[in-house]
């Protein structure tokens, strides 16, 4: 241990909280170019879909890092703030967003965990409810992506508009999940009494 206090990851939050928008919003760009190239192969160019793309992937890959390293700092305070109450160990909080299959489950449960692990235990309802809404708006996106991956619905509108508003919604969610998280933890972190840190523990706020 260490004399120093833990502190709300706050630069990782807001960090996350642009690029997750980013993101959806990139990916409607994407959809929008690869469904027009789909419909209109002479008046559009596959390059122009392919550049969109990658875009698209770079900020992804930016986005899920940056989210799982303030997830795996928030788990750390939270264990900090409430011992013995989040369940599975720091490695876990990171594998189980990663595995497929059990991301469409797991994730539920740690956030549920973190969060009301975060702060007064009077204090819950609403931010189960919030992650609650945000697990369904993100299973529901990956299942449908899943859809139309399998049955080639790139250049259906009614299959492109839902996909890329339950995206919106989930990186809308996202947000509000984060500034309430990183919030709780700030208010408990700031009660005036020292939370010892481990030694490996980073201290990026």
């Amino acid at each position: 241990m260490t004399g120093s206090t833990a502190q709300a990851p706050w630069f990782l939050a807001r960090c996350t909280q642009f690029a997750v928008p980013a993101t959806a919003g990139a990916g409607v760009v994407r959809a929008l170019k690869v469904r027009a190239h789909l419909l209109h192969p002479s008046t559009t160019t596959a390059s122009e879909s392919a550049r969109v793309s990658m875009i698209v992937a770079y900020l992804g890959t930016a986005a899920a890092v940056l989210f799982l390293l303030w997830f795996a700092r928030c788990r750390r305070n939270a264990e900090l703030l409430s011992p013995g109450t989040v369940r599975g160990s720091a490695a876990w909080a990171v594998l189980a967003w990663l595995i497929p299959g059990v991301n469409f489950w797991a994730p539920r449960g740690l956030l549920l965990d973190v969060q009301r692990a975060s702060g007064p235990a009077g204090d819950q309802g609403r931010g189960d409810v919030l992650v609650n809404v945000w697990w369904a708006a993100w299973f529901g996106h990956g299942a449908l992506v899943l859809a139309v991956m399998n049955l080639g619905g790139d250049t259906s509108l009614p299959l492109l508009v839902a996909v890329q508003a339950l995206s919106l919604l989930t990186a809308v969610l996202t947000v509000a999940l984060t500034q309430r998280i990183t919030a709780r933890q700030a208010a408990g972190l700031d009660t005036g009494r020292a939370v010892p840190v481990p030694d490996d523990l980073p201290q990026t706020s």
